[in-house]
């Protein structure tokens, strides 16, 4: 296998096994809504606010990481984030309030996030990968992440049950030092910058806010991230709350991860045939189909498991496409930085859906406001995403200088 081959394979290989465990297990936090709120009498507004905060710092720290990703390289940053992970699941376990889970489940692994997740994999990914390969590479490694999901949910679950939430927390948090090895697998001698001219920093980030596009794709990204974390923290505990068996909300964000897997591939592999801003308003009104069929059929096991798998193709098809447009259009130099911008959106959205879900919930005891906010979301992310163009924008004679 040639030098450069070899150097590709296991950079994909280790992203992929690094976003599977981190966002394995990050995916199961709303399986530790109920049991750590029933154990110390807090509405459910005290741990959505907290998995909101976790999401607001990963946000607000995703360009720093992604700028440093880019500078030192992705396997440093990726050690550091794996440290930061263990601390905040053990220390996670170790809460009896909010400000404690605060903390931990939110500054700890929102830190820990913004250094293993998709911005600083799929960045190094890019850099890595020719340019007509690199939708297909990163859909591939975004289904890793939701493989990780499927695998992780369930040994979640059995964790929680066997050994108790806070020792479940405890042996998660020792798993997840297996990110510090697999990181040394993203160290690469070289990449590719598809003959980019030379740029600096602030140029390219001068170039990427005066881009209508730009702003356009962080604002729909907002709606991916309001509608994720606010699915995936509160779907359990509105199963539950309609009577429905403990073990089907696990199952069905099971099936989210499941069905992700095809989503983001089949995201990818489209990516690098037909248009992506067309593919993402695509994504977004179909998701607005199957909120809105969800909500409004008879709520049975079946119509949660159909749920689980429609929503599931539809996921994280977003993370591909959305990555995969910024590298088209500015290319992958940045790559890391101007990701991780555009996902700063994201992340805004994700700690409004997470803790919006649970003050609504407080408030009305029901989430039927989220769910249509979320149908309306849908529909405003789909027509942003229309006027996008793909187009690889050129250096000015400004920039140059």
């Amino acid at each position: 296998m040639p030098a450069m081959l070899r150097s590709t394979f296991y950079i994909m290989l280790g992203g992929s096994v690094v976003l599977a465990l981190a966002l394995g297990i990050r995916h199961g936090f709303g399986l530790f809504l109920a049991p750590m709120s029933d154990d110390f009498g807090w509405g459910r507004q005290t741990f959505a606010l907290a998995i909101a905060l976790q999401n607001l710092i990963w946000g607000l720290t995703q360009p720093l990481t992604g700028a440093l990703a880019d500078r030192i390289g992705a396997h440093k940053v990726v050690i550091a984030g794996g440290l930061f992970y263990a601390a905040g699941l053990i220390t996670m376990g170790m809460s009896n309030s909010g400000l404690s889970l605060g903390l931990s489940a939110g500054v700890l692994i929102g830190l820990a996030l913004s250094s293993t997740s998709f911005t600083i994999i799929l960045g190094a990914i890019g850099r890595a990968v020719p340019a007509e390969k690199r939708s297909m590479a990163m859909g591939i490694a975004s289904a890793a992440g939701s493989f990780g999901q499927f695998i992780m949910l369930p040994a979640t679950l059995v964790l929680i049950t066997q050994l108790g939430w806070s020792a479940a927390l405890y042996a998660l948090g020792f798993m997840v030092l297996l990110i510090m090895p697999l990181a040394l697998m993203l160290k690469t001698s070289g990449s590719t910058h598809d003959n980019e001219p030379a740029q600096s920093i602030e140029q390219a980030l001068k170039q990427a806010l005066a881009h209508k596009g730009f702003w356009l794709l962080s604002l729909g990204f907002f709606v991916c991230g309001f509608q994720v974390v606010f699915i995936g923290t509160h779907i359990p505990s509105y199963l539950l709350d309609n009577q429905l068996a403990p073990q089907v909300g696990t199952t069905v964000l099971a099936l989210i991860g499941l069905f992700n897997i095809f989503g983001t591939y089949a995201a990818g592999w489209l990516g690098g045939r037909v248009s992506k801003p067309i593919l993402l308003s695509v994504l977004y009104a179909a998701r607005a189909i199957v909120i809105l069929a969800f909500i409004m059929l008879p709520l049975t096991d079946w119509s949660a498991y159909a749920f689980g798998m429609a929503m599931g193709f539809l996921w994280l098809s977003t993370v591909p496409l959305t990555n995969g447009i910024v590298a088209s259009v500015f290319g992958v130099r940045y790559l890391s930085m101007l990701g991780g911008i555009v996902f700063l959106f994201h992340q805004i959205g994700a700690f409004l859906g997470g803790w919006f879900g649970g003050y609504v919930y407080d408030s009305t005891g029901n989430y039927d406001l989220v769910w249509q906010i979320s149908i309306g979301l849908s529909v405003i992310a789909a027509l942003l995403n229309l006027p996008i163009k793909e187009r690889r924008v050129q250096l000015t004679p400004a920039l140059n200088q």
